[in-house]
């Protein structure tokens, strides 16, 4: 039986609450991921665990102490994140992470990455001109490849950006709705247009569609297209065909990054279809300087719930 061991941690009064968190919840993360029993005496904290498993808490909780007194302020999601750093890597420096992580000033807001994949994903981006963001829903590979591409655009490294999206319904089974194609087709490009406004002001937004800085189609407008210069994201990638992904990976040109996001578990297309995204990983698995980053529950950044409800599905198995 492994030894075990306490130790006390003298912590700084000052922006205390918003390293314990509301009903000490940043405690309970800490203690679910370190494996730790923790409890505050005053300003200190107890902590009650195996030796191995104290000492990695006291780690974490040492350098969230320094930060505090450094003067950072702990957002929603830090103190987890802290937590799987360690757990990752037991020498990972959280203050290099947190006052020196990437942060991504996309236009009106700042956004940082809240897990250690978001974070691996945004570095990757970086480093790499194609990058395969996958994983379920509400893990931020969408939003954060957005940010990505308005930090570009807004820093003239790029000088469009092109937003693509698979219309599973297009085409003729699209005939009977009303309006031109692009209108059509609109409804599936919604989730990319909600994105752009909430990181530009709207009037902003309008003048670069009006423009073509920014240009959101449906995967079926990139086909003859050399994109130069441009920052393209692949969004919903899973229901492109074989066909479309080939196509689009294809388009790159110079001075240009893709991305390309899909969750593999919501494949629409029609039964006996080959997911494009499916294929493609397999396909490009062996190329270098293509990055290809796979999120999972523990990446959700939406409603609490929503963690659960991606692991509950995971785990589930329909009776035969």
């Amino acid at each position: 039986m492994p030894a075990s061991s306490m130790r006390r941690i003298a912590m700084p009064a000052d922006g205390i609450e918003t390293l314990f968190g509301s009903f000490d919840e940043n405690l309970r993360q800490l203690e679910s991921v370190l494996n730790v029993t923790l409890r505050t005496s005053g300003h200190d904290l107890m902590v009650d665990g195996a030796s191995a498993d104290v000492g990695r808490a006291e780690r974490v909780i040492e350098q969230l102490a320094a930060l505090l007194r450094e003067g950072y302020r702990f957002q929603r999601g830090d103190v987890k994140m802290a937590a799987e750093l360690i757990a990752d890597d037991p020498q990972a420096d959280l203050r290099e992470y947190f006052l020196r992580g990437p942060a991504r000033t996309a236009g009106r807001r700042q956004v940082v990455p809240k897990s250690v994949t978001q974070r691996r994903y945004l570095e990757a981006i970086d480093r790499h001109d194609v990058v395969f963001g996958v994983g379920p829903a509400g893990t931020g590979k969408t939003y954060l490849a957005m940010a990505q591409a308005v930090a570009y655009l807004v820093s003239k490294r790029v000088t469009r950006i092109i937003l693509a999206r698979p219309a599973v319904e297009a085409g003729e089974k699209l005939g009977f709705l009303p309006g031109d194609l692009q209108e059509k087709v609109n409804p599936y490009l919604r989730p990319l247009y909600d994105a752009l406004y909430d990181m530009l002001d709207a009037d902003r937004v309008d003048r670069l569609l009006e423009r073509g800085v920014i240009e959101v189609a449906p995967i079926a407008f990139m086909r003859g297209r050399t994109l130069n210069d441009a920052f393209v994201i692949l969004d919903e990638a899973q229901n492109t065909t074989s066909e479309q992904m080939k196509m689009f990976l294809t388009r790159l040109g110079f001075g240009s990054k893709a991305v390309v996001t899909g969750d593999i578990t919501q494949i629409d297309l029609p039964p006996g279809r080959t997911s494009g995204l499916v294929e493609a990983l397999q396909v490009v698995k062996g190329i270098d300087g293509i990055g290809v980053v796979f999120f999972d529950e523990r990446d959700v950044v939406r409603h609490a719930l929503v963690q659960q409800i991606v692991k509950a599905y995971e785990a589930y198995k329909p009776a035969p």
